[in-house]
């Protein structure tokens, strides 16, 4: 059996993380709410890159494998990129469009989709590859037009 596509993931993550959410906001307010949300969600991305680190070719973790990844985040249409570099070194590309983010827009959830999704992004790579770092100066959950993804490889930094 195949594995579910990452956008489903997140679509039946976001359908039982929303009430749980909106309970955390009422006892506590929205800055604890979001606090703890965002906490448990980037603990969650560093264990899943740990898991996607066991499963590179040889045990060993590179940037063209974690280029590959990146497959599991695009299927069934949720990324549309522009890659502009792909190397041994760097991974470069904007997303010009985010099925992701109009996702959460749709479920009532856009303000915390960043903690859901966005967030994610750098930290997954603390645990599949920490030498592997994400720069990213605008995104469209944020309101920008597209998303900077801007990964590179400290390990070739010369």
């Amino acid at each position: 059996m195949g594995e579910i596509p990452t956008i489903v993931k997140r679509r039946l993550q976001a359908q039982v993380i929303k009430p749980i959410y909106d309970e955390m906001v009422a006892a506590l307010g929205e800055a604890q709410a979001q606090a703890i949300l965002d906490a448990a969600v980037r603990k969650a991305a560093v264990a899943e890159g740990r898991e996607f680190a066991a499963k590179a070719p040889g045990g060993k973790t590179s940037m063209r494998d974690f280029i590959a990844l990146y497959d599991h985040w695009k299927a069934d249409g949720a990324l549309e990129m522009d890659v502009l570099e792909a190397t041994d070194e760097t991974f470069n590309f904007d997303v010009v469009r985010c099925r992701y983010a109009e996702m959460y827009r749709e479920m009532g959830l856009g303000h915390i989709g960043h903690l859901m999704s966005c967030n994610r992004d750098g930290v997954f790579c603390q645990g599949y590859d920490p030498a592997i770092k994400l720069d990213r100066a605008q995104t469209i959950m944020g309101g920008a037009k597209t998303c900077t993804f801007r990964y590179r490889d400290e390990r070739t930094k010369s």
